[in-house]
């Protein structure tokens, strides 16, 4: 459906509130924490965040407010402070607004579907990143393979419980059951460490929300006395389980395994008991999506994915990325 057509089947109420949402964007920030970059006659690209809380979406806007800085796009920002529905209506709103383009980190990766479509079928086009939204609406998917580095987590857990002659590690779970990306880290992680014959004790679920993190570890922790090894699924999961070992004094008899850098997390690789943290680029992840988004715009041909490789972080290479952290 052409967008010019979709335009005129806009109710009044509908239109007052894209333009109101957007108007607020252009320029500066909005209650939501809607940032953006303007720019006459540019591509419009609207990039649909997560939130604007974590590290690693902060990297990600970076990367892409620099990207459209370099390509000369006008970058719009829409912090969805966690809620899927802001997320579908950011979406509609850039369609009404005729923007070029959406990149979108999707928070529900079924839900956000019928809004994608709306914005292929408008004439926009669609790039994810991170989540993977698995639609012929979209372009492009930007990001890491999931599954492929929760089995390189997995295959550093059990290198190192051979160096330390662990035969069958006893290893617990702080994941996020509401997120999709990190029951993929979880299951495949889990695949690889239970092949070698580690076994998972208990899985407890963050939330994706630090203080829950916190607290579910801390329940991890009492309860499994005879766990060594704690793995978590991402950064609210890792903040969480690296405070509930410092405040149940744990530290000398588990090891910390997971996902996403943080100060925290790095004074828990300093202190020993965080052992290795699969690090992203989410960074290169925003530039590479605006780029490509700037791309699909001037008629180039879809990628149709962008591969973003992952690191291990462990006390030999952390000290690189401590300026990012401190």
């Amino acid at each position: 459906m052409a967008r010019s057509i979709r335009l005129t089947r806009m109710t009044t109420a509908t239109a007052l509130l894209a333009t109101g949402l957007l108007a607020a964007a252009c320029g500066g920030t909005d209650d939501s924490g809607t940032a953006a970059s303007g720019g006459g006659g540019k591509p419009k690209v609207g990039l649909v965040q997560i939130n604007q809380q974590a590290i690693f979406f902060n990297e990600m806007n970076a990367g892409a407010q620099q990207a459209a800085k370099e390509a000369g796009v006008d970058l719009t920002i829409f912090n969805a402070n966690d809620d899927p529905a802001k997320q579908n209506e950011a979406i509609d709103n850039f369609v009404q607004q005729q923007f070029d383009a959406v990149v979108v980190v999707a928070i529900d990766v079924e839900g956000i579907k019928p809004a994608v479509k709306i914005a292929k079928d408008a004439g926009l086009k669609v790039v994810a990143v991170d989540a993977i939204v698995d639609s012929p609406s979209v372009d492009t998917q930007v990001g890491v393979d999931n599954a492929a580095a929760a089995q390189q987590a997995g295959a550093f857990v059990n290198d190192w419980a051979k160096a330390q002659n662990l035969s069958e590690p006893k290893i617990g779970v702080v994941g996020a059951l509401n997120s999709f990306i990190q029951n993929i880290r979880k299951d495949d992680f889990v695949k690889t460490v239970e092949g070698a014959g580690s076994k998972i004790v208990q899985t407890v679920d963050g939330q994706n929300k630090q203080e829950a993190a916190m607290t579910a570890a801390e329940n991890l922790l009492t309860s499994r006395s005879d766990m060594n090894v704690v793995y978590a699924t991402g950064e609210p999961a890792l903040l969480g389980t690296v405070a509930a070992v410092k405040s149940q004094n744990a530290a000398d008899r588990v090891k910390v395994f997971g996902w996403d850098l943080t100060k925290e997390a790095i004074s828990g690789i300093d202190a020993g008991f965080v052992a290795g943290v699969v690090q992203q680029d989410p960074k290169t992840e925003g530039y590479e999506a605006v780029k490509e988004a700037k791309a699909l715009v001037g008629g180039d041909q879809a990628k149709k994915k962008i591969d973003v490789p992952v690191t291990i972080v462990t006390k030999d290479n952390v000290d690189q990325y401590r300026a990012t952290f401190k």
